[in-house]
């Protein structure tokens, strides 16, 4: 992972190291006295058990180590660029920061404290003949010129296709005078955990490194965006690996290796590969246009809590909650609300917002997208025609609130929202609702994690224009046996639905 600047997306995870104490089959738990008389050691003495054999991935790796490629990239770039890199990366809870590896500084004379000449390596592999060849972003990223080396040595000049920075996936170009080894993309969608894989790339500059080991997870958020479904693995992988391609036994690429998770810099066993049904589906999109464009609907949504879906009577907790839709947007011309919540995009079923987002990205512009969405305990069907995710979505939403009450079963004090808390608040004028004005220590309130300056919009599904309006809706929502009320809260122009459980405060 020694690309430019090198990342490591998992960084912000926090790490603990946990010894536990194991007990071998056969040993003590098997043969207590404790067990049923009929109870039988699995390893009898005398017994002679089926060795398991390892695999021998030599075959595997010379056929497909020809197509892996070292990437080199030489860019421009300032102390205080390189500083910014630096902080970018690390350290955060306790892992160094991860700059490029090898490092190699040219600082021509009179130029010190201007800019520096900073050359980065990193891996990728070519996936046709024609010299196609796809690495990470992070690896070419503000490249002034970009080189592939082949395996054989050879070194080729690269053109940048293009980036798709929310996948962390580039494609380049070579060429040659005559056809390229290539290797295959497999189906990442049939990796199963406890599979053997292998991963080949440049770490710290060394070229042509193989490593092997098994997938640990599938589908794994380490919280890098909104498309994270990074397969995850223990073979071992370093600086200068992203972009390397990882293997099944049978020869198919099932990853590219992109980020790790460490407190040193180096492997611990945990490390995450892009899949690659994304890697097909983004290479193809940036071949044949130099970008990717992404199915969008226009909406926010939340993971739906304990809390929350006791407050909204949801029977189960899946699906991805909408905390605002955004005016204008083909999910508001459709016609859904805040409070909906989307159980399937499809057929395919929807377990929280991250599966909602690949989901609908993967949905082609202009075509219809089939929601199943649960509004007020009943299932409905909801056709969205899916529009084009703009380059830079905007998170910002104009539901905000306006009008002091004091609702002391919440530990809530609520107030109008004037025009001095409109303008530091940033609240437009058309918005209404109540604003927060004070929080009890130890209330429930307080252990929902509202706070000073937030505006209730909602109340459950229903939308609230003022404080006495928010009050006579908490005590209705609160009326019956329901100890959990759903408020709908506008936090730094974000919407965002808060579970209040009337049977919790924070203690101590």
């Amino acid at each position: 992972m020694n690309a430019q600047p090198q990342r490591h997306p998992a960084r912000r995870a926090a790490l603990a190291a946990v010894l536990l104490a194991g007990t071998s089959l056969g040993g003590y738990a098997l043969g207590h006295n404790a067990w049923a008389d009929d109870a039988a050691p699995v390893n009898p003495p005398g017994a002679q058990l089926q060795p398991h054999t390892l695999p021998d991935f030599s075959n595997l790796v010379s056929q497909v180590k020809p197509a892996v490629v070292s990437i080199t990239t030489k860019f421009r770039a300032t102390p205080a660029a390189l500083e910014e890199q630096d902080e970018d990366a690390g350290p955060q809870h306790g892992q160094m920061p991860q700059l490029p590896f090898p490092f190699n500084q040219m600082i021509p004379h009179g130029q010190q404290e201007q800019e520096r000449a900073v050359e980065a390596r990193g891996s990728g592999f070519i996936v046709d003949a024609n010299g196609t060849v796809v690495t990470n972003n992070h690896v070419v990223k503000n490249a002034r010129s970009v080189s592939v080396t082949l395996d054989d040595g050879t070194v080729l000049p690269a053109k940048v296709v293009g980036t798709d920075p929310r996948t962390d996936i580039a494609v380049l170009k070579v060429e040659s005078p005559k056809p390229l080894p290539f290797i295959t993309l497999g189906n990442s969608r049939d990796v199963k955990p406890g599979e053997w894989v292998v991963a080949m790339g440049n770490p710290f500059g060394l070229g042509g490194t193989v490593t092997a080991g098994i997938v640990s997870a599938v589908s794994r958020d380490i919280g890098e965006g909104p498309y994270d479904q990074f397969i995850q693995i223990d073979a071992p992988i370093n600086q200068g690996n992203s972009g390397g391609p990882l293997f099944t036994q049978d020869g198919k690429v099932i990853g590219m290796n992109t980020a790790i998770l460490s407190p040193s810099g180096g492997s611990i066993g945990i490390g995450f590969a892009i899949p690659s049904d994304m890697i097909r589906t983004v290479t193809a999109q940036l071949e044949h246009g130099g970008k990717v464009t992404r199915g969008y609907v226009g909406v926010e949504a939340q993971s739906i809590t304990p809390t929350t879906a006791q407050a909204l009577h949801l029977k189960q907790n899946g699906g991805a909650l909408l905390a605002g839709v955004q005016p204008d947007s083909p999910a508001a011309e459709a016609g859904l609300q805040p409070g909906d919540v989307i159980q399937a995009v499809n057929g395919t079923k929807i377990a929280d917002p991250r599966d909602l987002a690949v989901n609908v990205a993967g949905i082609q512009p202009g075509q219809d997208a089939h929601l199943t969405v649960l509004r007020d305990g009943q299932s409905q069907d909801v056709t969205v025609k899916v529009g084009t995710l703009p380059n830079e979505q905007t998170a910002s939403n104009d539901n905000h609130g306006s009008s002091g009450e004091h609702h002391g079963r919440l530990g809530l004090s609520l107030a109008p929202l004037s025009p001095d808390a409109r303008s530091q608040l940033d609240v437009p004028d058309s918005v209404k609702g109540a604003l927060v004005q004070g929080v009890q220590p130890g209330s429930p309130a307080e252990a929902a994690g509202l706070q000073p300056g937030d505006v209730i919009v909602g109340v459950g599904t229903h939308a609230v224009s003022s404080p006495g309006e928010a009050v006579k809706a908490m005590r209705s929502a609160m009326g019956g046996s329901d100890h959990a009320v759903a408020l709908r809260v506008i936090r730094n122009g974000q919407p965002v639905f808060v579970g209040v459980n009337l049977d919790q405060a924070n203690q101590g």
